[in-house]
């Protein structure tokens, strides 16, 4: 399993990080976790082709995390550049259904993809939830941030990772995580904002999950002023890595 981190910083423009997305290459499967804008731009940047997509998993719904849904549907439109023929399947929380349709209503059939491409599993956000492939499960859980949220756990080739998304201090998130080899964690912010988690409480998180490596991401400018790793650290005695557009972890 490998992750690549599409985008680690938030809906503030910023030439160092792109908006939230990460891909995951796992049992043969091309992972999509979050499609901020400029993420499919960034794909070719890192050598990963949107033909080759074949799960899209969404966090939520604030613009910073789908921006580039919208272009994603309109670029499979393209026959001469969109080539693949199998479905993709697109995992959301419950409810995505009504948000797309408000999509169509804006865009018409131009975010319409070609016949049976998509396969939209919606998943629930009062529990947890469960999608699976020969050689990869994927499990879904709410974390502390919008009633719409989900994070998720991609289990394959005897190893795991957790992805976030936008949380708080989640006991629901630590029972997903648990013994995770690696959890993707946000640390926003270094002071504290409703809804996000600062380093410090995001290597409380890890901990109190027992994972063994971490990831901060997710970042808004501040973050870029201080060592979040060190703030990580004086909670969780694992390995931190602090995310960079580009890193590549190897699971």
């Amino acid at each position: 399993m490998e992750l690549i981190v599409i985008g680690s910083g938030t809906g503030v423009p910023s030439l160092r990080r792109g908006a939230p997305a990460y891909a995951v290459k796992a049992a043969g499967k091309l992972v999509l976790l979050d499609l901020g804008s400029g993420t499919l731009r960034s794909m070719l940047k890192y050598g990963l082709d949107f033909n080759q997509v074949d799960i899209i998993a969404l966090s939520h719904l604030h613009p910073d995390h789908v921006g580039d849904l919208v272009p994603f549907l309109f670029a499979t439109r393209y026959a001469l550049g969109y080539t693949r023929k199998e479905p993709f399947t697109l995992l959301a929380a419950r409810g995505f259904s009504e948000f797309y349709a408000g999509l169509k209503m804006a865009f018409g059939d131009w975010v319409e993809a070609p016949p049976g491409l998509v396969d939209l599993r919606e998943l629930p956000t009062d529990g947890t939830g469960e999608v699976s492939w020969p050689g990869l499960v994927i499990k879904s859980a709410p974390p502390n941030h919008i009633d719409s949220s989900l994070a998720y756990r991609l289990e394959a080739e005897g190893v795991s990772l957790v992805y976030s998304g936008d949380t708080d201090e989640s006991d629901s998130l630590v029972d997903l995580a648990k013994g995770a080899d690696l959890l993707v964690l946000e640390a926003a912010n270094p002071f504290k904002v409703p809804g996000h988690l600062t380093p410090a409480e995001a290597g409380r998180l890890a901990a109190r999950a027992g994972v063994k490596r971490l990831v901060l991401t997710h970042f808004y400018p501040p973050c870029d002023e201080v060592d979040v790793a060190a703030l990580a650290g004086q909670e969780f005695f694992g390995e931190i890595i602090r995310a960079e557009d580009g890193l590549r972890v190897t699971i």
